[in-house]
C-alpha cells in the first residue's frame, strides 16, 4: 500500500501533536522543579537574613565592649604607673 498525500498529512499532523504533547508535559515537570527550587531559595534567603541580623547584633556588642575597654584603659594606666605601696607591718 502506497502512502497517499492524505496519509502523509495525517502522519505529519499526528507527529506534530505528539511532539507538542511531549513538550507541554515536560513543561509541567519543569514548573514543579522551579517551584521546589524557588521554595528552597526562599528558605535560604530567610536563613541568610537571620545570619546577617545575628552578625549585626554581634558587631554592635563588640563595639560596646570596645568602648567599655577604652573607658577603663586610662584607669588601668594610672594604676600601673602609681608608685608601689609598702606593706604594713
Amino acid at each position: 500500500m502506497f502512502m497517499t498525500k492524505q496519509h502523509l498529512v495525517m502522519a505529519r499532523t499526528l507527529g506534530v501533536a505528539l511532539v507538542a504533547t511531549l513538550g507541554l508535559a515536560s513543561c509541567a515537570t519543569y514548573k514543579e522543579d522551579f517551584a521546589r527550587i524557588n521554595s528552597r531559595l526562599d528558605q535560604l534567603d530567610t536563613k541568610v537574613q537571620s545570619a546577617a541580623q545575628s552578625a549585626e547584633s554581634a558587631n554592635q556588642s563588640a563595639q560596646q565592649a570596645n568602648q567599655r575597654l577604652d573607658q577603663i584603659e586610662g584607669r588601668v594606666q594610672q594604676l600601673e604607673a602609681a608608685p608601689g605601696r609598702k606593706p604594713r607591718g
